[in-house]
């Protein structure tokens, strides 16, 4: 039987290898970038762009602060908890040049989470935007953080223009909820205080040591933190730039001052965004648009249209969003080489709209936080193979295998496994996590999800073994939700799957056993409400007098699965 194993040609222009010696760790990529590209813009928010050299010096002024004026050792964990706004590549680029461990937090997290991921992570410092500080001054007396940073939305900004959008998100929007953190610093003050000092560079610099702490949910409903390396990182960096820098330049590597534009409204504490914006695209110094709020589409469309735009990196809910504004047509697409898709299923329609109003295929790419993420990718420049997610990523392997752990034959599925060197280092101290994710040999991530390889080495992927939902790319772990509203005092027993939906690719479905008859999914809703992100939120809710499950008492999800889809099939008939 011949194998899925595959590890053979990639696409024209993209390398079959990397060169893992070009760069030992996170933080020379960043130093290499700004001898090289000094003089280049780096980062746009919000109508203001910082240079190379001004990301810089304000992110040695922030590693200055921390060495000088705070407890933190080499190897703290420090949590950042922003949007996509300029402070956000000078605040990781600060840290890591440190030597600090970041910890990448969602801004949208409730307390609770917040809570379990600021714990979990052992972090003695965070950094914030002023939107969240009132949650953070409701837990930080149960965290072990020291040191308190608080920015605001328009900081890095020039003085009059600072002051105005500050003034108007606090003060007319009111986007900032009153808080009393008194122990913070201002990161501006930060900047000040360290602005033209020394700091010590030669920290975390081993190509194994846990620079990012990304989570990640659990099956357990549990999040877990991945830790990857700065070899985990560097080479996804190269593998990902040796796809986007053939794309980005129309096939050819930009040569002088030609320089690639691309826009970033995927959040950057995203493993998916954190490592195309500020690794890939910076290593190849390119310029990235960030985008803080994506969901105000004309707000986000208004800042696209001054450039002339060489790629756009988002997800089909994304592209949906964008093309149903009659504005959308007005930018200016005549650069336009690349859009990348991840985190969720792109569907053909989507594609193909695309292409009709910007000139440019979508080339799906496929990855996970224990992989840096990505593992695959399609090729651009309309060698695009629809349903497919592309092929590995240079320096990688996968294979298919059955569920006695055995290869199974070219176009069989299987559950997907990859090798390669960007595979996280394991589960943040959770060791029995980090063994049941791999092989028993341990050469091989499992990824829970079942995909057929065919003999160009493209991977389709068709079903999950995980119970993961995907909701606009974000993963929601059922029990997580059913943990959470089991403990509302009305609820016999729940279950959660995932359910097609337009707008967000999936959508969070919950079934409820009450066991009070007056319960009403309104006041499911409302218990959840502080608890779950947005994104996690039951979506629709159906009660039911009993659940399906095994003898031993565990609920099928399948069961519920296989009604859903037989209730679409019917009303499709």
């Amino acid at each position: 039987m011949e194998a899925s194993f595959w590890d053979g040609k990639r696409a024209p222009g993209v390398q079959d290898t990397i060169d893992l010696s070009k760069y030992d760790s996170v933080v020379e990529v960043i130093e290499n970038s700004f001898k090289r590209y000094a003089d280049r813009p780096a980062f746009t928010s919000i109508g203001y762009t910082l240079t190379y050299r001004q990301i810089d010096e304000y992110s040695a002024a922030f590693a200055s602060y921390l060495q000088n004026h705070t407890t933190l050792k080499p190897g703290d964990s420090i949590a950042i908890q922003m949007p996509n706004i300029l402070q956000y590549p000078i605040a990781m680029y600060g840290a890591l040049r440190a030597g600090l461990r970041v910890v990448n937090t969602n801004p949208l997290y409730t307390e609770r989470e917040m809570l379990h991921q600021f714990n979990d992570s052992g972090a003695k410092a965070l950094l914030c935007m002023d939107v969240f500080a009132k949650s953070v001054e409701n837990v930080k007396d149960q965290t072990g953080i020291k040191h308190i940073i608080v920015t605001s939305l328009a900081d890095m900004l020039p003085g009059f223009k600072r002051v105005l959008i500050n003034a108007a998100a606090k003060h007319i929007k009111k986007m900032v909820p009153a808080y009393s953190l008194p122990e913070a610093v201002r990161f501006r003050e930060c900047l000040k205080l360290g602005k033209g000092k020394v700091f010590q560079a030669n920290h975390m610099k081993n190509p194994h040591d846990t620079i990012i702490l990304q989570y990640t949910g659990g099956t357990t409903g549990v999040a877990k933190g991945a830790e990857l390396t700065n070899r985990n990182l560097v080479a996804n960096m190269l593998q990902a730039a040796s796809a986007l820098g053939q794309t980005t330049a129309g096939g050819q590597p930009m040569k002088g001052d030609k320089q690639a534009i691309i826009v970033a409204p995927l959040p950057l504490y995203h493993i998916y965004s954190f490592t195309v914006h500020l690794m890939a695209l910076f290593e190849l110094g390119d310029h990235s648009i960030l985008i803080a709020n994506p969901r105000d589409t004309e707000t986000f469309i208004r800042f696209m249209k001054p450039w002339k735009l060489t790629g756009v990196v988002g997800l089909n809910t994304l592209f949906v969003s964008l093309m149903a504004s009659p504005r959308f047509k007005e930018i200016d697409f005549s650069e336009m080489k690349l859009t990348l898709s991840g985190g969720t299923a792109l569907v053909e329609d989507t594609a193909k709209r695309w292409k009709e109003i910007t000139g440019t295929g979508v080339s799906e790419a496929y990855g996970l936080t224990e992989c840096s993420p990505a593992v695959t990718m399609n090729p651009a420049d309309g060698l695009e193979r629809m349903g497919t997610v592309g092929q590995p990523m240079p320096g990688t392997a996968l294979k298919c295998i059955d569920d006695d752990g055995e290869e199974v034959a070219v176009g069989e599925r299987g559950e997907l496994c990859v090798k390669g060197p960007q595979v996280m280092k394991g589960y943040w101290n959770r060791p029995e996590a980090t063994k049941d994710s791999f092989t028993p040999d341990g050469e091989w991530l499992r990824t829970g999800d079942v995909a057929v390889i065919d003999n160009d080495g493209f991977v389709k992927i068709v079903d999950r073994i995980k119970d993961l939902i995907l909701v606009s790319g974000f993963n929601v772990y059922p029990n997580e939700i059913e943990d959470v509203v089991a403990g509302h005092p009305g609820v016999e027993n729940c279950a959660v799957i995932g359910v097609p939906d337009e707008k967000t690719g999936e959508a969070v479905k919950l079934y409820v056993v009450a066991s009070d008859a007056n319960l009403t999914a309104d006041d499911i809703k409302t218990y959840c409400k502080d608890k779950l992100t947005g994104y996690k939120l039951p979506r629709q809710i159906e009660f039911r007098d009993d659940l399906p499950m095994t003898p031993v008492g565990k609920i099928l999800r399948r069961e519920l699965k296989d009604e859903e889809e037989a209730k679409r099939a019917a009303s499709a008939a």
